[in-house]
């Protein structure tokens, strides 16, 4: 079918978003296979080419080749260019550059920004899309500098320096998890300054858009009475509460294994590092092939559970898992309804929560199956540890991406789409318009558990 606009206005704003980021991922493919773009004598396959453009887009650092060795400087450009679409959404860059040219944001424009960020209203969601790009920006730029300031001393001019050091920025604020070196940040291992500024910025990437806004509001006193919205609580606590459950599990799983020898402090970064990284942005400090199976599933786990809406970053996102073990908490202890900071959280976000977990497992217990049949000289464990940096678009691994099959990296690279275009939107691109019942059948209970 030849697409049109008129083809266009029938889709429903999910599927439109889909179709963007298929857009997005040709084009970054086209961006990578420019002339210039690897080095001289460098010769990539289709596949792998392909597989790092969706890696790209969808922020997620899984990557078949060596970044250092087969991209030149312009090559490298040419990737953080493609970090920015993916880790701001494909719908915030269009809309920047539509304002930049001062064109005008019509309805089906602001419903598409609407579906790619989570939000239930139409309302001021050109104003959200300025401030992200501003905010974001100004993140990278900020944290490009200083960490460009501080590793001058390993290189012999500013030039090397700057690009190393916006490279590592951007994508650790955006969540990417791409390194120019193939031991990712290992260098840094004792470099606490580093790893605190990288541990920042994927922070801000992935704890959520509106959660900067509303601090930024915060701060600039500009709004009297200012109250921070229930998503900006429930999301910083989730975060923050999993983050530090992350590190204190790395911190006692690998104290008497592979952080036998180690200082204190040593294992305590690395720890929080890991943790830290595992939201969805697949930076490591430290060899993660040498961690204990039981780190990997407590990796893995969060991981699947991933960023933050409206952010980076991929998985369930936090707030599903908050509002899934709320409704389990009350539920077990006789109650029907989830009732939180003086607010009662909606029938419908628990019934979405549900499915979003529901359909994620049964993705990620799928992909396993296929590929214990495609990959059959792999760990089991090194496999759901692929699926579950896919999914969550983080981009940690044991080593095991380059040995894929060709159906095995195709594998991967859909649970990395599906990851970055989000659950809910890829459950409405399934469904198609929704229809509005002119009927109810008569209500009957049916016995559970």
């Amino acid at each position: 079918m030849k697409l049109t606009r008129e083809n266009l206005r029938r889709l429903t704003p999910a599927q439109i978003i889909v179709f963007y980021y298929f857009l997005a991922i040709a084009i970054s493919f086209l961006l990578l296979n420019l002339p210039g773009v690897y080095k001289p004598g460098v010769d990539v396959k289709f596949i792998d080419s392909l597989f790092t453009a969706v890696s790209a887009v969808s922020v997620t650092g899984l990557t078949s080749i060596s970044i250092g060795d087969t991209y030149s400087i312009f090559g490298l450009c040419m990737l953080m260019l493609v970090f920015q679409i993916g880790g701001i959404g494909i719908m915030s860059i269009g809309t920047f550059f539509w304002l930049l040219v001062k064109k005008k944001i019509g309805l089906r424009e602001r419903q598409l920004i609407m579906v790619d960020h989570n939000q239930y209203s139409l309302s001021g969601v050109v104003h959200l899309i300025r401030e992200i790009v501003k905010i974001i920006f100004l993140i990278e730029l900020i944290g490009g500098l200083l960490i460009t300031v501080y590793i001058m001393r390993y290189y012999d001019s500013f030039s090397e320096a700057l690009l190393n050091g916006m490279f590592k920025a951007v994508s650790a604020t955006t969540n990417a998890g791409f390194s120019i070196s193939d031991n990712s940040m290992s260098p840094y291992f004792n470099d606490y300054f580093v790893q605190t500024v990288t541990m920042i910025l994927i922070v801000l990437g992935a704890i959520g858009f509106p959660v900067l806004i509303e601090v930024k509001a915060y701060f600039s006193k500009k709004v009297p009475h200012f109250r921070f919205s229930l998503f900006t609580k429930i999301t910083t606590i989730t975060f923050g509460a999993l983050l530090l459950w992350g590190a204190f599990m790395i911190f006692l799983l690998e104290s008497m294994h592979s952080f036998k020898g180690m200082a204190w402090h040593e294992k305590l970064f690395t720890s929080l590092f890991h943790s830290v990284s595992s939201r969805s942005a697949g930076l490591t400090t430290f060899d993660v092939t040498q961690f204990s199976e039981a780190t990997d599933i407590v990796i893995s786990s969060l991981m699947f559970i991933g960023a933050s809406p409206s952010s980076v970053g991929g998985g369930i996102r936090t707030t599903t898992f908050a509002i899934a073990l709320l409704f389990l908490i009350n539920f077990a202890r006789g109650k029907q309804v989830i009732n939180i900071f003086h607010r009662e959280i909606k029938l419908i976000d628990v019934f979405r929560s549900y499915a979003v977990i529901l359909l994620a497992g049964i993705m990620v217990m799928t992909a396993l199956l296929i590929l214990l049949i495609t990959e059959p000289g792999i760990p089991v464990v090194a496999l759901l540890f692929e699926i579950t940096s896919a999914f969550g678009t983080c981009g940690m691994s044991l080593g095991v991406t380059s040995e894929l099959s060709t159906i095995g990296k195709i594998i991967i690279m859909a649970l990395m789409f599906i990851g970055r275009v989000g659950l809910i939107s890829f459950l409405y691109t399934l469904g198609g318009k929704t229809k509005v019942e002119k009927y109810q059948f008569p209500q009957e209970r049916v016995i559970i558990g």
